[in-house]
């Protein structure tokens, strides 16, 4: 049977709200040892996502107060995101074409998941993961 994303995916990851501040984030993410943090409503329904990249350019690097600037003012809006049910391979093919290295995942636009690169490769160990893999690794423009 086809491994599927509901295999490899960290289930209930922590997230934040637009209103966070950017310190608050960055230290979720030192604390968790996590590179991006999923951004949803009071209902968990997903809004986007922040990721280191997005704190080091979006705030550090423009010289914005990292204590005084929200989540929502950085965050990538409408992030590609996997489904539950997703065959792992295929969300490794839209990470590879994206060149990202996270997938928030969700079940009726409600975040239920995180999808990590690192996480499947732990869970397919065959040449086109690493091929794949090796691709969504090349530089990109895309903060993701």
């Amino acid at each position: 049977m086809a491994k599927t994303v509901r295999d490899a995916m960290t289930p209930n990851p922590s997230c934040i709200s637009r209103s966070t501040s950017v310190v608050i984030a960055a230290r979720m993410m030192e604390d968790e040892d996590v590179g991006s943090l999923p951004v949803v409503d009071n209902d968990d329904f997903l809004v986007g996502i922040v990721t280191d990249r997005d704190v080091a350019l979006r705030v550090v690097a423009a010289g914005r107060d990292p204590a005084s600037t929200q989540v929502g003012d950085i965050l990538t809006e409408n992030p590609i995101s996997a489904y539950p049910d997703e065959p792992l391979d295929e969300a490794l093919e839209h990470m590879a074409y994206r060149q990202v290295r996270r997938l928030p995942v969700v079940d009726s636009d409600r975040l239920i998941g995180m999808l990590a690169q690192a996480d499947v490769v732990h869970e397919v160990k065959d040449k086109k993961a690493g091929q794949l893999v090796e691709e969504i690794s090349q530089p990109s423009e895309n903060p993701n």
